[in-house]
């Protein structure tokens, strides 16, 4: 069964754990656990990382803090050059190229997703529920591969 976008909330890392891990927003603390899909990925959380949380309290995607190194060259294909820590530099496309990501800034950044193999999204200066990230495409991507059918793993 699809949850629906607007059904997915963004979420802070602040304690990860095996199992489970405690998220922060401006709703409070929560304890929420990982759906099987993200379960194997549990490992790498961080805090700080941001996250996608279902309505039944599961963990279904992360973005990386990533500060931003540079532009592309410039020819308009929307490319950001950033490092996060557990990847090093990586190029991005960005996902709203008409969004100027300025040097030095972080930005939410996101892998496995169609069309590149990393996003670049919006700021992370902002609430978690502000964060200007691809919900949308989280969604089409589960919808896709039949990820909401897969039994979850609960703590």
């Amino acid at each position: 069964m699809a949850a629906p976008q607007h059904r997915l909330h963004t979420a802070v890392v602040l304690e990860p754990g095996p199992q489970q891990c405690v998220v922060g927003a401006s709703s409070g603390r929560a304890t929420v656990g990982y759906a099987a899909a993200f379960g194997s990925r549990a490992a790498e959380l961080r805090p700080g990382q941001l996250v996608a949380v279902t309505p039944d309290d599961l963990v279904v995607w992360r973005w990386f803090d990533a500060v931003v190194l540079g532009h592309g060259d410039r020819d308009g294909d929307g490319d950001v050059q950033l490092w996060e820590p557990a990847h090093g530099e990586v190029r991005a496309q960005a996902r709203r190229p008409e969004r100027e990501v300025r040097l030095g800034s972080r930005a939410y950044l996101s892998g496995g997703l169609p069309g590149a193999e990393w996003w670049v999204a919006g700021p992370t200066d902002v609430a978690a529920e502000e964060a200007d990230v691809e919900l949308d495409e989280v969604v089409a991507f589960y919808d896709a591969h039949d990820l909401w059918s897969v039994g979850d793993r609960r703590p």
